[in-house]
């Protein structure tokens, strides 16, 4: 049986020129639209329900940030700092996200439909609880990062180290993981709805028969 591809995610579109908005701080419930922010360093902002939509972020340093409710739509997202922000219950949709320091980022009980992330640092990242659709993460690093209870469909997971990535209570639908490296992975089982291809499948033996309980015999 041949397995549907995943989907790929949409991708946004803007504007060309966009107009620089210079800003100190976020406040909450404050809205951005049709802008561009380049090189601004907001760390250690803590503002509920910031929206950011038709936009481009460069460069723009949040780190250790504290956004419930955070959302993004039709935005892009280059390089910049987003390690270690809380973002529970965040929306991301239709959003590019390239070149980003992301280590520990907590979107949790988050919905992320039609995005891409691609060269990423994801370590230790949790997207616990939360539904991702049409999501592509390529080329990231995603060590020790998790995906527990989560509901992933059309998730595509490409060029990606997933060491001791945490897939425990998961469910998969439609998903794709091409050349990654798994090892140490937890909740291996979750994978059930996921395809891969048969060399990295093969790669994997050692995952299954730990999952399996099946030991190793003596050569001979």
């Amino acid at each position: 049986m041949t397995l549907r591809a995943a989907e790929p995610p949409r991708v946004p579109v803007l504007d060309e020129d966009l107009p620089l908005l210079a800003v100190d701080a976020l406040e909450h419930e404050e809205t951005f639209e049709g802008v561009r922010l380049e090189g601004t360093t907001l760390s250690g902002q803590r503002a509920s329900g910031v929206t950011f939509t038709s936009s481009r972020l460069v460069d723009v340093q949040l780190g250790g940030s504290q956004l419930e409710s955070f959302a993004l739509t039709e935005v892009v997202v280059e390089r910049g700092d987003l390690s270690n922000v809380e973002a529970r219950r965040a929306g991301i949709r239709v959003a590019s996200l390239s070149g980003c320091r992301m280590t520990g980022i907590a979107l949790t009980q988050s919905t992320l439909l039609d995005v891409t992330i691609r060269g990423a640092q994801l370590g230790l990242a949790s997207f616990a609880g939360s539904k991702l659709k049409r999501v592509t993460f390529e080329d990231c690093v995603m060590r020790q990062a998790d995906v527990m209870d989560a509901e992933l469909q059309s998730v595509r997971f490409h060029a990606c180290d997933m060491t001791e990535f945490d897939l425990r209570g998961a469910t998969l639908a439609r998903c794709e993981l091409r050349d990654c490296r798994l090892d140490g992975v937890r909740g291996a089982d979750r994978l059930r709805g996921a395809a891969m291809p048969w060399p990295d499948i093969v790669a994997m033996a050692g995952i299954w028969a730990g999952e399996l309980g099946i030991q190793t015999l003596d050569a001979g």
